[in-house]
This record gives C-alpha cells, structure tokens and sequence, in this order.
C-alpha cells in the first residue's frame, strides 16, 4: 500500500505541490460534488431540442469523465470538466431553434470547433495569447470570476432570482424552506470557514454534505417539506443503451452543415465561448493553484487545453454539446487540491454517477415556484434551486475577491477595465464576454492615454477579433 502511495505521490508530484492524497481525493469530491448538477440540468436542456433525454445523461457522464481524466492523467491540473452552462443554451436556443439548425447539425458544429480548439492548443497559439494578457488584466479575469460564481451560488440558491418588474434581479422568495436552507448552507459554510480552526480546512464538504443530508431528513420527518427540500432519486436517467440514439450523429450532419454558410459564424461562436472560457478558467485556477512559473506562465497550459479540446471533441461524438472547463474546480482548489488527482476523482465519480447517479441526486436542483407581478399582471414563475451546491460557490467567490489586492490601483487603465471584466462577466452571465469586454475596452484606453507601446500586439489583434466576434453575433446570428 506504502509502494502504491509513493508511486501516485511521484506521478502527479503530490508533495512537490505541497500537498496530499487526502487532500487531492477531498478537492476532487468537493469538485464532483459542486458539478454534478450539469448531468440533469444540461440533458433537460438539450432534450428540448428533440434529443433523447438518457442518451444525452449518459453522454454528458461520459464526455464528463473522460475529458476529467485526461486533465488529470495528461495535465496534471486539479480541473474537472463538462458541458458547460450557458454554451448549451447557445446549442439550444440559438442555434437550434432561432436558426433552425438540426441537433445533428450542431452537434456536428461543436464537432469542427472542438478540432479546430484542439489545433490552436497544439501549435502553441494558446501560450502566445495568454502571456500577451498584461498582469492586471489576468487578475482582473480571476477576480471577475469570483464574483461571478459567487453571483451563480445566490442565484442556484434562489437568494437572487429574476425580477420582470423593472430591476432584473432582486432578492429570493426567503420564506421558502429551500432558499431557506440554501442560505443555511451558505451562512455554515462562511462560519466554518472564520472559525479559523482544524475542521475549516474542510469546510466546503462538511457544508455540502450536512446541507444536503439536512434537507433530505426535514423531507422525511415532516412530509408537507418533502417537495421542498433535496432527496434520493428512485431511478437512474442515464441509461447506457439510449447513447446509440446520439452517437456519430456529428460525423452525418457535417455535408449538410457545412453547406450552409450560417454555420461558420456557429463554429466560430462555439469556439470563441470555449476558448475563453477556459483560458479565463485556467488563469484563476493556476493563480490559486500555484501553477504558475517565475514568468507568470501556467504549467503545462497546452496540455490542459488539449484535455479541454478533446473533451468537446468526444462530447460531441457522443451526443452533448461544447465540454469546458469547470470554474466551480475552484472549490477544490480551496479545498486543497493542487494536482491532476482530484480530476481523476471527478472522472471516477462522473462514471460512477452515470451508473448510480441516485447516490448523488441529493445535491441536485429542486424547482421552486413563486408568484410576481409585472406591469399590473401576476406571473408564476418557476426556478431551480440547489441548497447543497450553491454554498460552495459563493464561499469560494468571496476568496477569490481577494485577488484584486494585487491590482495598481494608481493604474487608472488598470482600474477601469478592472471593473468592466468584473460587471460584464456578472451581468452578461459569461466569463467570455467579461473578457472580451475588458480586451476591447483595456486597448480603446491604453491608446486614448497614448500608451500604445506597452500594449502587446497580440492584445490588438485579439480586441479586433472580438470587436468581429460582437458582429457576427448581433447581425449574423440575430
């Protein structure tokens, strides 16, 4: 046992990144746990579009999996991977029914993207790109993100919900017994955390596991909460033998895809929310990993976007759309993960899910109904909320903030663009376009201030890019 724990203690350079088997398996679980929600909510999401709801269970698990175990096997970064939120919004909504593309269609466009992502990674474009991001700029990307999971925690909590009367957000229905308990969780958590004593190193998962416990028993002893709080599911939705339903229906659709000249704004589309996804992702993860070399550089930062890339290629071969990198791995990164076996833990447990997800379901999302009025008419309005999850990521968001401490604030530059990545990212509900905002707007002013030679001239080409990227969106794709 001693022989087989030095071996994976040298092959993922446990104690060289100052950490430990019990923490990488932890981090992993706490990674697992804060993700696992995708496997419902993206095949519900995907389903709409006439896709079979098990085979996209089972693909979404699947592509999870091994996308997670090359991030950790290949990479060696504490990074777990999935379809990723709002990017399969994109699949739906957009593409499907607004443009009125077929599944297959764009299954096949996620397909080219994730070939074309995978080409970028692999000749070294990626590094140019990153390390032509000024210092400022990188850390405003970090702590935008945590603001914006932080900004996902509230809203998968039902503490900040839709407002139709005039505001846009506004506080959650807290009479509710589920926002109630996610705030629970969220107020545990954050105590756990400032007691500053031996067991706040494990905050999150103690958190997660008595929220989600707790909630199952007040379902069991009082039955009138039983439809408000968490519980074990009866049956498994990720049936293995739907997944012939979906799988190669990429490679079929591709003639009539690419026929249509629409469908390279698509690809491009797909490949810019994934790309900067995960280069928005990357950058925090390894600011709070400690996986930056003495010039700033992420550690084998090709290799983890060739993970990333071939997970969307083998999701989208399998039937589910673009599979990303997941920023709720910050969680485990707080936990103490610093190397890729925390995403062998996730990779493991996405396989075990698949089989077994009832174990899991008790931090699913629960829906919750509340009534609002909207110009003098009363609307009821239903939502999702995950009390068990939505802790963890307000509780890491608030540790992320603390990376602006590094920002030059007598930099007005700096400052600036600093809070559009920031609002942008919150508001516009995309890490992309938070970058994207503060690309464009970070070169406007370097050059309005007359400080065009410290800017890289990657920076330029890529603000242009983006400034393409905005057009094609608001004009091709509208």
């Amino acid at each position: 046992m001693k022989k087989f724990a030095s071996s994976i203690n040298s092959f993922f350079k446990i104690e060289e990144r100052g950490s430990t088997i019990t923490k990488e398996v932890l981090g992993g679980l706490t990674i697992f746990l804060a993700m696992v929600y995708v496997l419902p909510v993206n095949a519900g999401m995907l389903s709409a579009t006439g896709m079979n709801f098990g085979a996209v269970f089972a693909a979404t698990a699947i592509a999870a999996a091994v996308a997670s175990l090359m991030m950790g096997l290949f990479a060696n970064y504490p990074i777990g991977l999935a379809s990723g939120m709002g990017v399969n919004a994109f699949f739906t909504y957009t593409v499907v029914f607004g443009l009125g593309f077929s599944w297959q269609e764009a299954l096949a466009a996620v397909l080219v993207s994730g070939v074309l992502f995978l080409i970028i990674s692999l000749t070294g474009l990626r590094k140019r790109v990153i390390n032509a991001i000024p210092k400022n700029l990188k850390i405003a990307v970090g702590a935008g993100i945590g603001f914006f999971i932080a900004f996902i925690g509230f809203k998968n909590g039902g503490i900040i919900v839709f407002d139709p009367d005039g505001t846009y957000v506004t506080l959650g229905v807290l009479s509710n017994p589920t926002v109630l308990l996610a705030l629970f969780g969220i107020i545990l958590v954050l105590v756990l955390h400032s007691l500053k004593l031996k067991i706040s190193k494990f905050a999150i998962i103690i958190a997660i596991m008595t929220t989600g416990l707790l909630g199952v028993l007040l379902g069991l002893i009082f039955p009138d909460l039983a439809v408000h709080m968490p519980s074990f599911a009866s049956d498994n939705t990720g049936l293995l033998s739907s997944l012939g339903l979906t799988f190669g229906q990429a490679f079929k659709a591709l003639p009539s895809l690419l026929a249509n000249p629409v469908s390279y704004a698509v690809i491009f589309t797909f490949l810019f929310i994934d790309f900067f996804d995960t280069t928005g992702t990357l950058v925090a993860v390894g600011h709070d990993a400690g996986l930056l070399n003495k010039d700033g550089e992420l550690i084998n930062g090709e290799k983890a976007l060739v993970a990333d890339a071939t997970g969307t290629i083998v999701g989208a071969i399998l039937g589910t759309s673009t599979v990303t990198s997941y920023v709720e791995s910050t969680t485990g990164i707080k936990q103490g993960a610093r190397t890729g076996l925390s995403a062998v833990v996730v990779g493991v447990l996405f396989l075990v899910a698949l089989l077994f997800y009832p174990l899991f379901s008790f931090v699913g999302s629960i829906p919750v109904s509340f009534g609002t009025t909207f110009l003098g008419t009363f609307y009821n309005v239903s939502i999702f909320v995950s009390p068990a999850t939505s802790l963890a990521l307000v509780y890491v968001g608030t540790l992320m903030v603390g990376q602006l401490r590094e920002i030059d604030w007598k930099d007005d530059v700096a400052v600036t663009t600093t809070f559009i990545v920031i609002i942008i990212m919150m508001l516009a509900f995309s890490i992309a376009e938070g970058i994207a905002f503060g690309f464009i707007i970070y070169v406007i002013l370097m050059l309005a201030s007359k400080r065009h030679k410290e800017v890289d001239p990657v920076m330029y080409v890529l603000a242009g890019l983006f400034v393409i990227y905005y057009i094609l969106k608001f004009t091709v794709l509208m």
